[in-house]
């Protein structure tokens, strides 16, 4: 399967010095090549049977690398759908204009930080109005920069319990209309006034066209069912960005084909585009170190925990529902051993024994 690692490879560093690479995706640049190969060592196993050696390498960790944390992805999604409270949920969608694409790209950390918490602030601040719900709801907010064809396209996607805790703290209040959770149209310009607001405050010193402020800016709501649905897509994006290798196509003539699938008529459509470009498109949501572009607010807060499990009890009380059946957890393996029992995949008889481990031959940079 083509991977892309394979295709940062045929860029080459000539590539990326053309592309004028920041530090940090110099850093994913390089995590990710290396990836899975003797550059970060690993294990060495041999066949009880054949006597063939296996030799199984180290992932690099970082959270732009479409071949890392597997199990970390499907950790979160337990404890997401642990916290999920039994009601249903809206899906809200908050997108940054275009006027302010190019703002994004050179402030990446304070303009993420700012459409998130915008974001949540805007829906924090109708739910807390009385004439829309007049209490506290749960929010999951995460972080997207790209559309299924790469393209730079900052927004924010959130999941939104459909009701909140009174601040009494003493009944849970559903949504009044069963149509939406707050008029999206409010939303949007609530949420256009707080992120003009943050960026004012923050004096960046970039002029910003003044009609960016008047226009309308896009946010779109949903129905999310209970959530687990959404959940479950927001977790493919969690710990890794833009595209999965299931959707690369080919690498010929210095030239990378890929497919998506188009939102608007559902039919799927393939991009060609030469290496170079296709590298630049990637590295455009590789995110500033330190940013967190998964952020919980309102019930879902770590302060706030008191009050989600008492949200949790009111709507467990009203609807009770049989416990959910716990799948057993799996045996870590024993450390720098790997698994205690593996199948020969040369003669597929004997086990795989191991025999020691493989030093990285360089280290990346911190």
């Amino acid at each position: 399967m083509l991977e892309v690692a394979d295709i940062l490879r045929a860029a080459g560093p000539e590539v990326c010095a053309r592309l004028a690479v920041l530090p940090s995706q110099q850093r994913a640049l390089q995590a990710i090549e290396q990836c899975r190969t003797a550059a970060l060592g690993g294990q060495v196993y041999g066949c009880e049977h054949c006597g063939a050696f296996q030799y199984r390498y180290h992932s690099c960790g970082n959270r732009h690398c479409p071949k890392c944390h597997g199990q970390q992805a499907e950790q979160w999604l337990e404890r997401q759908r642990a916290c999920l409270l039994p009601c249903p949920y809206y899906l809200l969608t908050f997108t940054l204009p275009a006027e302010l694409r190019a703002l994004a790209r050179s402030h990446q950390k304070l303009v993420y930080g700012l459409l998130l918490n915008a974001a949540a602030a805007s829906v924090q601040k109708l739910c807390a109005d009385p004439q829309w719900l007049g209490a506290q709801p749960s929010l999951l907010g995460v972080l997207h920069t790209w559309t299924r064809a790469m393209l730079y396209h900052p927004h924010a996607h959130f999941l939104v319990s459909a009701g909140g805790l009174s601040c009494d703290g003493q009944q849970w209040v559903p949504a009044k209309n069963p149509e939406f959770l707050v008029p999206v149209r409010a939303l949007s310009v609530l949420f256009r006034a707080k992120l003009c607001d943050g960026l004012k405050a923050a004096a960046i010193g970039q002029p910003i066209a003044p009609a960016v402020w008047k226009k309308k800016w896009v946010v779109h709501a949903q129905h999310a069912g209970s959530g687990q649905k959404v959940l479950d897509y927001l977790g493919r994006y969690v710990f890794r960005i833009a595209i999965a290798h299931s959707r690369l196509e080919s690498l010929e003539a210095s030239q990378v084909t890929f497919r998506y699938r188009d939102n608007r008529t559902q039919i799927t459509q393939r991009v060609r585009l030469p290496v170079a470009e296709f590298v630049q498109r990637f590295l455009q949501h590789v995110l500033p170190r330190g940013l967190a572009k998964v952020r919980h607010y309102g019930l879902g807060s770590a302060v706030a925990r008191p009050r989600h499990a008492q949200a949790l009890a009111l709507l467990q009380a009203a609807s009770p529902t049989p416990p959910t059946a716990v799948l057993p957890t799996p045996t870590p393996s024993p450390a720098g051993g790997g698994p205690t029992t593996l199948c020969c995949p040369c003669c597929h008889t004997g086990r795989l024994l191991w025999l020691g481990r493989l030093p990285p031959l360089k280290k990346i940079p911190p």
